[in-house]
Protein backbone atom coordinates (compact mmCIF):
# COMPACT_ATOMS: atom_id res chain seq x y z
CA UNK A 1 0.00 0.00 0.00
CA UNK A 2 1.73 3.44 -0.91
CA UNK A 3 2.12 5.96 1.75
CA UNK A 4 -0.10 8.98 1.55
CA UNK A 5 1.48 11.93 3.13
CA UNK A 6 -1.06 14.59 3.63
CA UNK A 7 0.76 16.42 6.29
CA UNK A 8 3.34 16.82 3.45
CA UNK A 9 0.79 18.17 0.72
CA UNK A 10 -0.88 20.64 3.42
CA UNK A 11 2.22 22.26 4.19
CA UNK A 12 3.52 22.72 0.66
CA UNK A 13 -0.27 24.45 0.16
CA UNK A 14 -0.40 26.36 3.15
CA UNK A 15 3.55 27.99 1.86
CA UNK A 16 2.13 27.95 -1.88
CA UNK A 17 -0.80 30.47 -0.10
CA UNK A 18 1.64 32.55 1.74
CA UNK A 19 3.79 32.92 -1.69
CA UNK A 20 0.88 33.93 -3.97
CA UNK A 21 -0.27 36.27 -1.47
CA UNK A 22 3.20 37.96 -0.78
CA UNK A 23 4.37 38.70 -4.85
CA UNK A 24 0.52 39.71 -5.78
CA UNK A 25 1.07 42.09 -2.43
CA UNK A 26 4.09 43.60 -4.14
CA UNK A 27 2.40 44.74 -6.99
CA UNK A 28 -0.19 46.57 -4.79
CA UNK A 29 0.60 50.23 -4.58
CA UNK A 30 -2.59 51.47 -2.03
CA UNK A 31 -3.93 48.80 -0.09
CA UNK A 32 -3.15 47.12 3.33
CA UNK A 33 -2.53 44.03 2.18
CA UNK A 34 -4.40 41.08 2.54
CA UNK A 35 -6.77 40.15 4.87
CA UNK A 36 -6.64 37.05 7.24
CA UNK A 37 -9.53 35.55 8.19
CA UNK A 38 -8.98 32.14 9.76
CA UNK A 39 -12.79 29.66 9.76
CA UNK A 40 -13.63 26.37 11.66
CA UNK A 41 -16.34 24.10 10.13
CA UNK A 42 -18.54 22.36 12.37
CA UNK A 43 -18.46 18.92 10.26
CA UNK A 44 -14.66 18.68 10.22
CA UNK A 45 -11.84 20.72 9.30
CA UNK A 46 -11.59 24.60 8.07
CA UNK A 47 -8.84 26.76 6.58
CA UNK A 48 -7.88 30.35 6.02
CA UNK A 49 -8.87 32.98 3.72
CA UNK A 50 -7.31 35.69 2.38
CA UNK A 51 -8.83 38.72 0.64
CA UNK A 52 -7.17 41.67 -0.55
CA UNK A 53 -9.95 44.22 -1.68
CA UNK A 54 -10.10 48.03 -3.25
CA UNK A 55 -6.85 48.40 -3.94
CA UNK A 56 -5.44 50.13 -6.61
CA UNK A 57 -4.23 47.38 -8.22
CA UNK A 58 -5.84 44.87 -7.33
CA UNK A 59 -9.86 45.28 -7.13
CA UNK A 60 -10.40 41.98 -5.63
CA UNK A 61 -8.07 39.75 -5.05
CA UNK A 62 -9.04 35.78 -2.85
CA UNK A 63 -6.66 32.91 -2.09
CA UNK A 64 -8.28 30.36 0.31
CA UNK A 65 -6.68 27.47 1.51
CA UNK A 66 -8.95 24.76 2.70
CA UNK A 67 -8.98 21.72 4.60
CA UNK A 68 -12.34 19.78 5.33
CA UNK A 69 -12.81 16.29 6.36
CA UNK A 70 -15.41 14.34 7.89
CA UNK A 71 -17.22 10.85 8.90
CA UNK A 72 -18.82 10.28 5.16
CA UNK A 73 -19.45 11.74 1.82
CA UNK A 74 -23.30 12.73 1.14
CA UNK A 75 -24.28 10.87 -2.20
CA UNK A 76 -24.55 14.37 -3.63
CA UNK A 77 -21.41 14.76 -3.56
CA UNK A 78 -20.45 10.77 -4.77
CA UNK A 79 -23.16 11.16 -7.98
CA UNK A 80 -19.86 10.16 -10.19
CA UNK A 81 -18.20 7.90 -7.70
CA UNK A 82 -20.47 5.57 -5.58
CA UNK A 83 -17.95 3.72 -3.90
CA UNK A 84 -17.00 6.79 -2.08
CA UNK A 85 -20.57 6.76 -0.74
CA UNK A 86 -19.68 6.92 3.20
CA UNK A 87 -15.82 7.15 3.51
CA UNK A 88 -14.02 8.76 5.81
CA UNK A 89 -12.30 11.69 3.45
CA UNK A 90 -9.63 14.77 3.23
CA UNK A 91 -10.01 17.53 1.11
CA UNK A 92 -7.75 19.96 0.85
CA UNK A 93 -6.61 23.04 -1.32
CA UNK A 94 -5.76 26.39 -2.87
CA UNK A 95 -8.05 27.89 -4.94
CA UNK A 96 -7.32 31.56 -5.79
CA UNK A 97 -9.57 34.26 -8.13
CA UNK A 98 -7.81 37.28 -9.20
CA UNK A 99 -9.90 40.53 -10.42
CA UNK A 100 -7.68 43.68 -11.32
CA UNK A 101 -8.87 47.01 -11.53
CA UNK A 102 -7.65 47.80 -14.61
CA UNK A 103 -9.52 46.43 -17.47
CA UNK A 104 -6.13 45.49 -19.45
CA UNK A 105 -5.00 43.58 -17.15
CA UNK A 106 -6.66 39.59 -17.16
CA UNK A 107 -8.59 37.90 -14.69
CA UNK A 108 -6.84 34.93 -13.24
CA UNK A 109 -7.83 32.01 -11.51
CA UNK A 110 -5.53 28.94 -9.67
CA UNK A 111 -6.72 25.76 -7.64
CA UNK A 112 -4.75 22.66 -6.99
CA UNK A 113 -6.22 20.19 -4.58
CA UNK A 114 -6.01 16.99 -3.26
CA UNK A 115 -8.83 14.23 -1.92
CA UNK A 116 -8.64 10.94 -0.02
CA UNK A 117 -11.44 8.74 0.74
CA UNK A 118 -10.82 6.15 3.28
CA UNK A 119 -12.55 2.93 4.95
CA UNK A 120 -11.12 0.20 7.10
CA UNK A 121 -9.84 -2.76 4.98
CA UNK A 122 -9.66 -1.12 2.24
CA UNK A 123 -7.02 0.72 0.07
CA UNK A 124 -6.88 4.40 0.02
CA UNK A 125 -9.06 6.24 -3.04
CA UNK A 126 -7.29 9.28 -3.82
CA UNK A 127 -6.42 11.62 -6.53
CA UNK A 128 -4.95 15.10 -7.25
CA UNK A 129 -6.69 18.09 -9.34
CA UNK A 130 -6.08 21.48 -10.24
CA UNK A 131 -4.65 24.13 -13.37
CA UNK A 132 -4.72 28.10 -13.89
CA UNK A 133 -7.12 29.89 -16.66
CA UNK A 134 -6.50 33.44 -18.26
CA UNK A 135 -9.30 35.64 -18.89
CA UNK A 136 -8.63 38.73 -20.91
CA UNK A 137 -10.69 42.11 -21.55
CA UNK A 138 -8.33 43.11 -23.90
CA UNK A 139 -6.31 40.87 -25.27
CA UNK A 140 -2.33 40.96 -25.71
CA UNK A 141 -0.67 38.23 -28.12
CA UNK A 142 1.96 38.12 -25.86
CA UNK A 143 0.70 37.86 -22.74
CA UNK A 144 -1.37 34.56 -24.37
CA UNK A 145 1.86 33.35 -25.36
CA UNK A 146 3.52 33.40 -22.24
CA UNK A 147 0.79 32.04 -20.32
CA UNK A 148 0.57 28.51 -21.77
CA UNK A 149 4.50 28.31 -22.39
CA UNK A 150 4.74 28.83 -18.67
CA UNK A 151 2.07 26.14 -18.38
CA UNK A 152 4.04 24.00 -21.26
CA UNK A 153 7.39 24.26 -19.22
CA UNK A 154 5.57 22.94 -15.45
CA UNK A 155 3.59 20.04 -17.83
CA UNK A 156 6.95 19.14 -20.00
CA UNK A 157 9.19 17.10 -17.45
CA UNK A 158 6.14 14.64 -17.11
CA UNK A 159 5.43 13.31 -20.83
CA UNK A 160 5.16 15.48 -24.16
CA UNK A 161 1.37 14.48 -23.91
CA UNK A 162 0.62 16.52 -20.99
CA UNK A 163 0.23 19.76 -22.01
CA UNK A 164 -1.96 19.43 -24.61
CA UNK A 165 -3.89 17.20 -22.82
CA UNK A 166 -4.62 19.34 -19.79
CA UNK A 167 -4.44 22.36 -22.09
CA UNK A 168 -7.84 20.82 -24.02
CA UNK A 169 -9.48 19.91 -21.10
CA UNK A 170 -9.05 23.48 -19.86
CA UNK A 171 -10.50 24.63 -23.36
CA UNK A 172 -13.52 22.33 -22.84
CA UNK A 173 -14.05 22.45 -18.80
CA UNK A 174 -14.50 26.46 -19.05
CA UNK A 175 -16.69 26.70 -21.64
CA UNK A 176 -20.11 28.18 -21.18
CA UNK A 177 -22.43 26.00 -23.12
CA UNK A 178 -25.44 28.90 -23.20
CA UNK A 179 -23.22 31.47 -24.48
CA UNK A 180 -21.35 28.86 -26.87
CA UNK A 181 -17.83 30.84 -25.90
CA UNK A 182 -15.25 30.33 -23.72
CA UNK A 183 -14.68 32.12 -20.59
CA UNK A 184 -11.05 33.41 -21.56
CA UNK A 185 -7.72 31.88 -23.19
CA UNK A 186 -7.44 28.64 -21.19
CA UNK A 187 -4.65 27.24 -19.75
CA UNK A 188 -4.54 23.98 -17.94
CA UNK A 189 -7.36 21.92 -15.92
CA UNK A 190 -6.49 18.40 -14.66
CA UNK A 191 -8.52 16.28 -12.25
CA UNK A 192 -8.88 12.73 -10.66
CA UNK A 193 -4.89 12.39 -11.26
CA UNK A 194 -3.67 8.82 -9.94
CA UNK A 195 -2.72 7.20 -13.00
CA UNK A 196 1.29 8.04 -11.67
CA UNK A 197 2.52 6.93 -8.47
CA UNK A 198 1.61 8.65 -5.32
CA UNK A 199 4.69 10.80 -5.33
CA UNK A 200 4.64 11.54 -8.79
CA UNK A 201 1.42 13.06 -9.01
CA UNK A 202 2.09 15.38 -5.72
CA UNK A 203 5.06 16.40 -7.90
CA UNK A 204 3.48 17.70 -10.98
CA UNK A 205 0.63 18.91 -8.30
CA UNK A 206 3.53 21.35 -7.14
CA UNK A 207 4.92 22.12 -10.54
CA UNK A 208 1.59 23.64 -11.89
CA UNK A 209 1.19 25.41 -8.17
CA UNK A 210 4.33 27.03 -8.80
CA UNK A 211 3.92 27.87 -12.00
CA UNK A 212 0.72 30.10 -11.67
CA UNK A 213 2.58 33.61 -10.20
CA UNK A 214 5.64 32.61 -13.10
CA UNK A 215 2.96 33.12 -15.35
CA UNK A 216 0.88 35.49 -14.18
CA UNK A 217 2.98 38.01 -12.39
CA UNK A 218 4.87 39.00 -15.16
CA UNK A 219 1.61 39.90 -17.03
CA UNK A 220 0.42 41.83 -14.26
CA UNK A 221 3.25 43.46 -13.89
CA UNK A 222 3.21 44.99 -17.69
CA UNK A 223 -0.41 46.19 -17.83
CA UNK A 224 -1.36 47.58 -14.51
CA UNK A 225 -0.36 50.70 -15.12
CA UNK A 226 -1.89 51.21 -18.81
CA UNK A 227 -4.51 53.88 -19.51
CA UNK A 228 -8.07 52.90 -19.96
CA UNK A 229 -10.96 54.95 -20.98
CA UNK A 230 -15.00 54.88 -18.72
CA UNK A 231 -16.02 52.75 -21.63
CA UNK A 232 -13.23 49.79 -21.50
CA UNK A 233 -13.80 50.02 -17.71
CA UNK A 234 -17.29 49.47 -18.62
CA UNK A 235 -16.62 46.46 -20.92
CA UNK A 236 -14.44 44.69 -18.16
CA UNK A 237 -17.84 44.99 -15.78
CA UNK A 238 -19.95 43.50 -18.04
CA UNK A 239 -17.40 40.43 -19.28
CA UNK A 240 -16.99 39.85 -15.44
CA UNK A 241 -20.95 38.48 -15.68
CA UNK A 242 -19.74 35.48 -18.01
CA UNK A 243 -17.51 34.65 -14.82
CA UNK A 244 -20.52 35.06 -12.44
CA UNK A 245 -22.35 32.59 -14.78
CA UNK A 246 -19.44 30.00 -15.47
CA UNK A 247 -18.51 30.13 -11.25
CA UNK A 248 -22.51 29.40 -10.30
CA UNK A 249 -23.05 27.21 -12.98
CA UNK A 250 -20.73 25.10 -13.49
CA UNK A 251 -17.53 24.92 -11.36
CA UNK A 252 -17.14 22.21 -9.87
CA UNK A 253 -15.28 23.57 -6.90
CA UNK A 254 -18.10 25.52 -5.93
CA UNK A 255 -20.98 22.92 -6.40
CA UNK A 256 -18.55 20.57 -4.09
CA UNK A 257 -17.81 23.16 -1.46
CA UNK A 258 -21.62 23.94 -0.72
CA UNK A 259 -22.98 20.57 -1.46
CA UNK A 260 -20.13 19.57 1.62
CA UNK A 261 -21.23 22.51 4.24
CA UNK A 262 -18.02 24.48 3.21
CA UNK A 263 -18.09 28.00 4.04
CA UNK A 264 -20.28 29.87 1.63
CA UNK A 265 -17.75 33.35 2.25
CA UNK A 266 -14.77 31.49 1.44
CA UNK A 267 -16.74 29.56 -1.08
CA UNK A 268 -17.89 32.64 -3.23
CA UNK A 269 -14.78 34.92 -3.03
CA UNK A 270 -14.15 34.19 -6.56
CA UNK A 271 -16.92 36.51 -7.38
CA UNK A 272 -15.79 40.30 -8.35
CA UNK A 273 -16.99 43.09 -6.37
CA UNK A 274 -18.85 45.00 -9.14
CA UNK A 275 -20.37 43.60 -12.09
CA UNK A 276 -23.18 44.46 -14.95
CA UNK A 277 -25.30 42.64 -17.52
CA UNK A 278 -26.66 44.54 -20.55
CA UNK A 279 -29.67 42.86 -22.54
CA UNK A 280 -28.31 41.39 -26.32
CA UNK A 281 -25.03 44.07 -26.21
CA UNK A 282 -22.57 43.65 -29.04
CA UNK A 283 -19.22 44.74 -30.15
CA UNK A 284 -18.90 47.25 -32.74
CA UNK A 285 -17.21 45.21 -35.70
CA UNK A 286 -13.81 46.32 -35.73
CA UNK A 287 -13.47 47.62 -32.31
CA UNK A 288 -11.37 46.36 -29.50
CA UNK A 289 -14.12 44.81 -27.69
CA UNK A 290 -14.72 42.58 -31.06
CA UNK A 291 -11.38 41.42 -31.30
CA UNK A 292 -11.59 39.56 -27.88
CA UNK A 293 -14.11 37.57 -29.59
CA UNK A 294 -12.65 36.84 -33.04
CA UNK A 295 -8.87 36.74 -31.56
CA UNK A 296 -8.85 35.30 -28.45
CA UNK A 297 -11.84 33.39 -27.02
CA UNK A 298 -11.78 29.87 -27.84
CA UNK A 299 -9.88 27.26 -27.96
CA UNK A 300 -6.67 27.92 -30.35
CA UNK A 301 -2.88 27.14 -29.83
CA UNK A 302 -0.86 30.23 -28.72
CA UNK A 303 2.26 28.83 -28.61
CA UNK A 304 2.77 28.12 -31.86
CA UNK A 305 0.43 30.39 -33.79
Amino acid sequence: MEHIDTDAVKQYLLGLQDDICAQLAAEETGAGGFREDAWQREQGGGGRSRVLEDGEVLEKAGVNFSHVYGAGLPKSATAHRPELEGRQFQAMGVSLVIHPRNPMVPTSHANVRFFVAEKPGADPVWWFGGGFDLTPYYGFKEDCVHWHQVAKAACDPFGDDVYPRYKQWCDEYFYLKHREETRGVGGLFFDDLNHWEYARCFEFMRAVGDAYIQAYRPILRRRKELPYTRQQRDFQLYRRGRYVEFNLVYDRGTLFGLQTGGRTESILMSLPALVSWKYDWQPEPGSREAELYTDFLGARDWIHG
